[in-house]
C-alpha cells in the first residue's frame, strides 16, 4: 500500500490504530507535535487552534460529502448533522384511540381447532366487517398505551468499523 497524505481517512476492520494512524473518535491533539495535520484540518472538527487541534469524531456517524447538489440543503466540512434517537411530538403523531370491538357471548370452546371456530359463522363472528350486530366495545385497557414522549432508535442498519486518520505521510499538493 503506498504511504497516504497527511489528514487521509480510511476504513480500518482492526481493533487498533495503525502507527502513524489514529481513530476518529474527535481526541484533541497538540498542534506542537501535529503541525502538518493542523495545517490541513485546523479547526474544523473543533480545538482551540492556539494549542489544541482535534481530529474528526465519526463515532456513531456516517461520512458525508460537503457542499450542495440540486434539491439538497447545503452541508459544509465538520458540520455535524442528525441524532440516533427521536421522540415524536404531538404534531408528527396527534394523540388517538382505537376502539376493539367484540362479542360479548361466551365461546363455545376454549380449544379452536381452525379460523372458521375463530371467526363464528354469519353476524356473530368474532372479527367482522358488520358493525351493526351485537359487537360492544372492549375495556380501554384491551390496547396499551404507546409514545409517551419516549424516544426511539432512529438508525440506519450498520455495521460497525474503524476510521482511521493519517498522523504522518506525504503532505497533499494542491492542483
Amino acid at each position: 500500500m503506498s504511504e497516504p497524505f497527511i489528514a487521509e481517512i480510511r476504513i480500518f476492520a482492526g481493533n487498533f490504530a495503525p502507527r502513524g494512524w489514529a481513530f476518529c473518535d474527535g481526541q484533541l491533539l497538540p498542534i506542537s507535535n501535529n503541525t502538518a495535520l493542523f495545517s490541513l484540518i485546523g479547526t474544523t472538527y473543533g480545538g482551540d487552534g492556539r494549542t489544541t487541534t482535534a481530529l474528526p469524531n465519526l463515532e456513531g456517524r456516517a461520512p458525508m460529502h460537503p457542499g450542495r447538489g440540486p434539491g439538497l440543503t447545503e452541508r459544509r466540512l465538520g458540520q455535524r448533522v442528525g441524532v440516533e434517537t427521536v421522540t415524536l411530538t404531538e404534531a408528527q403523531i396527534p394523540s388517538h384511540t382505537h376502539t376493539v370491538r367484540a362479542n360479548p357471548a361466551s365461546g363455545t370452546t376454549n380449544m379452536p381447532t381452525n379460523v372458521a371456530s375463530i371467526a363464528g359463522a354469519g353476524a356473530d363472528r368474532l372479527y367482522g366487517i358488520n358493525t351493526t350486530t351485537n359487537l360492544v366495545d372492549m375495556s380501554d385497557q384491551t390496547l396499551s398505551a404507546t409514545g409517551g414522549s419516549q424516544a426511539h432508535d432512529n438508525l440506519q442498519p450498520y455495521l460497525v468499523l474503524n476510521f482511521i486518520i493519517a498522523l504522518q505521510g506525504l503532505y497533499p499538493s494542491r492542483s
